[in-house]
């Protein structure tokens, strides 16, 4: 969603066949004003993101064999944030070494993001794009981050298929999203946005929940293994969120695609 800083990237359309619901996209483009405002309709995604960043890094420094004590551990990764709003994981991304790309259906966001970038003197290729577009011009990444986008787009299946597709053999995709139970029901939409009002009424849509199970067969029918599953818990006492093993509500998870030699 958001831009580089620095690059004057070429915007690229966004296909009407591709797996972006529309009314999803001017949710968030209305939202784009917020993003970078721990106080605002984004303040449940600000108090997420410590434990989103500590998942990605950690696994992905595992996988990639990398240095934990390493400040830029990423470094000579080439990474790919899909649907990345406001830049929140993108920044940080950068930060620890990656030459990132992200996308967003939004322009609104890219504009936002570019201009945060610009601000922060970070070099951050934002596009205002589609994975599968992407996947069509033949661009590969290292690591894909496909963080609570997944049960915002029309066609999950297409979507998880044009992920799939710019991952690198031998690479990583890291998927955050709601599982659609009962309890995610009262948490998600009954609790976040009518009781507690953390986010504004109609941000998201229990149908379109995906269950682990669902994301699972998605991502293997394209060549991907589930390496671990984690479940992500608010605990209202210390008003933080935390990795759980409970996956009925918020779950990441961790899945790689087999290299040519098998490994």
């Amino acid at each position: 969603m958001t831009g580089n800083g620095g690059q004057n990237t070429a915007h690229d359309p966004v296909g009407a066949a591709d797996s972006v619901d529309a009314g999803e996209v001017a949710r968030f483009a209305a939202l784009a004003e917020t993003w970078w405002d721990p106080a605002g309709d984004m303040a449940p995604i600000h108090k997420l993101n410590p434990v989103r960043l500590a998942y990605i890094r950690d696994r992905l420094v595992a996988h990639f064999g990398r240095e934990t004590s390493d400040i830029r551990p990423f470094k000579g990764l080439r990474l790919l944030d899909v649907g990345c709003g406001g830049g929140l994981l993108s920044e940080p991304m950068r930060r620890l070494g990656a030459e990132v790309v992200a996308i967003d259906a939004a322009e609104t966001n890219i504009e936002v993001a570019r201009l945060h970038a610009a601000e922060s003197g970070l070099e951050i290729d934002y596009r205002h794009t589609t994975v599968e577009a992407l996947a069509q011009a033949g661009e590969h990444f290292d690591a894909v981050l496909n963080m609570e986008v997944v049960e915002h787009v029309a066609d999950v299946g297409a979507f998880i298929g044009g992920c799939a597709a710019v991952l690198k053999p031998g690479g990583a995709m890291i998927v955050a999203t709601l599982s659609r139970t009962p309890k995610s029901f009262a948490l998600a939409i009954v609790g976040a946005e009518y009781v507690m009002r953390w986010l504004p009424r109609g941000t998201h849509d229990w149908r379109k929940f995906v269950k682990p199970s669902e994301l699972g067969r998605h991502l293997r029918g394209n060549g991907l293994t589930i390496e671990d599953l984690t479940g992500v818990a608010y605990n209202p006492l210390n008003d933080k969120w935390t990795t759980s093993r409970d996956l009925d509500v918020n779950y990441m998870a961790f899945a790689t695609k087999l290299s040519p030699n098998g490994g």
